[in-house]
């Protein structure tokens, strides 16, 4: 390993270990390089990692400072229950806006997933989420209008599909086999999320079907920040 992934991964350790504490400063580029016996370049370009990682923050003209503890949520992979109802459950301040809904181009597997045919139209609403105003994952929910009439003019106000579905008759829930992917943001992701490009995403992409039926309800994309979840599987 590089002088730099070394001292990077000692002090996440460290960082995570508490052995320094939220908004205190760190070491100096001097002390660290005298520590490590490593030129003072490899200590400046370790702390813009960590910057870059979400671990520290710097203040101009002062250092580096240990940024507040992410906070940790249990991110339960099933298709049962929406993702508001599971937030409410963990009580965490959490708020969904609705960013946007428009038609989308045809796209064979989307619209294959939902079983429609290239001529008909499907609709994407994209909800962001937040806990304490902080984003931490976007929900894109592709329907087709055939299913939901109503959805071009309604879109733009769901913050729950789930209760959007119950209200037109579809009560209990299920998914279809999920899909992960650990992605790196686009330019657009990291502005909606703010993050930096170095923090992972995890994609899930899936399909909510209606139980009774099976219809398939809608084609799902969610991208969660890896920083903010643990995951069960």
């Amino acid at each position: 390993m590089t002088e730099k992934v070394v001292l990077v991964d000692h002090l996440i350790s460290e960082i995570k270990k508490g052995a320094f504490q939220s908004n205190k400063k760190l070491p100096s580029e001097h002390v660290l390089a005298d520590q490590f016996k490593v030129p003072r370049m490899v200590v400046r370009k370790a702390y813009e990692q960590l910057q870059d990682l979400g671990y520290i923050y710097s203040k101009q003209g002062k250092g580096s400072y240990v940024q507040d503890s992410k906070i940790q949520i249990p991110l339960i992979l099933s298709g049962d229950v929406s993702f508001t109802e599971k937030m409410k459950e963990l009580h965490f301040p959490f708020q969904t806006i609705t960013i946007f809904c428009e038609e989308v181009p045809f796209d064979q597997k989307i619209f294959q997933s939902l079983n429609v045919g290239n001529d008909e139209k499907v609709f994407k609403i994209g909800r962001l989420r937040l806990i304490d105003e902080l984003p931490i994952a976007l929900h894109t929910s592709f329907v087709a209008q055939t299913i939901f009439p109503e959805i071009e003019k309604d879109g733009p106000n769901i913050s729950s599909m789930f209760l959007y579905y119950k209200q037109r008759g579809f009560l209990e829930f299920g998914s279809n086999s999920s899909t992960l992917n650990v992605i790196f943001p686009t330019p657009n992701e990291r502005e909606i999320l703010q993050c930096s490009n170095l923090v992972p995403l995890l994609q899930v992409e899936s399909e909510c079907v209606d139980k009774n039926s099976g219809q398939v309800l809608e084609h799902t994309v969610i991208i969660y920040r890896s920083d903010y979840f643990t995951y069960v599987i």
